[in-house]
């Protein structure tokens, strides 16, 4: 079974749009946690346009009392997020190369030029006692360097799939990432996946034999305004369970 989790940084964006605690992050949190999510993941920027500092601090407070559910921060090594992520301390934490005026994330790690940088990370990580994933595109050349830097995992950076999907292109573009999982999983990693998986592209991707957890956020969200959220829930939760 593949593990979802839900990532709130569009509830966050709602709220910071009007200026009033509304709609309330933790609230929600806990909603999809009823609804049996497996995971809650943030991405604290540093101009804190959607998910803030305050609200990452009383996630993990929330989530240190209910340990069915993994918190999962994600965002660039900076010295201020590691800080966060030791003060937190979530399950895992998702390096993700990330310059601040990014609107979102849009690719994956170069390590042929970070490898010394992310390794030093993943060694501070490890010591706090954190799982690490690294935030990749399907190549199987970057996993190989991966393998070496300490990490746990890999989250498959899955915009190529998403785009392609349904096109005359999508064959091959889903062959790289099936290459890349089972190379992940040959050397030891373990394999995540997230950025615009959808409830129509999700059964197709989760084919692939050993995706360990997804992270949705954005298409959950609209999907849940067009549907409703226990819903649109659901139907990932289906998805996932049926997952090879």
């Amino acid at each position: 079974m593949t593990r979802l989790s839900v990532n709130l940084n569009k509830i966050a964006l709602l709220r910071n749009s009007r200026g009033r605690d509304y709609p309330n992050v933790i609230d929600f949190a806990r909603k999809y946690i009823n609804f049996g999510i497996h995971g809650i993941t943030v991405h604290p920027r540093q101009d804190e346009r959607h998910i803030t500092v305050k609200d990452t601090v009383e996630l993990g407070s929330l989530l240190v009392q209910n340990k069915t559910v993994e918190f999962n921060i994600e965002g660039y090594p900076s010295e201020t997020l590691l800080s966060l992520v030791e003060e937190t301390r979530p399950t895992q934490c998702t390096l993700v190369p990330d310059s601040p005026d990014q609107l979102t994330s849009d690719h994956g790690w170069n390590l042929f030029e970070h490898s010394a940088f992310v390794t030093d990370t993943c060694t501070r990580l490890s010591n706090a006692g954190i799982r690490i994933s690294l935030f990749l595109d399907p190549n199987i050349e970057q996993v190989e360097m991966a393998a070496k830097t300490g990490a746990d995992r890999i989250e498959l950076y899955t915009e190529a799939y998403a785009a392609s999907y349904g096109t005359s292109g999508d064959k091959r573009i889903f062959e790289q990432y099936r290459q890349a999982s089972l190379k992940a999983q040959e050397l030891g990693l373990g394999v995540n996946a997230g950025h615009d998986l959808d409830l129509m592209n999700l059964t197709r991707f989760l084919t692939i034999p050993g995706v360990l957890e997804v992270s949705i956020g954005h298409a959950l969200t609209i999907e849940s305004i067009e549907q409703g959220v226990e819903v649109v829930v659901k139907k990932y939760l289906d998805i996932c369970g049926n997952g090879a």
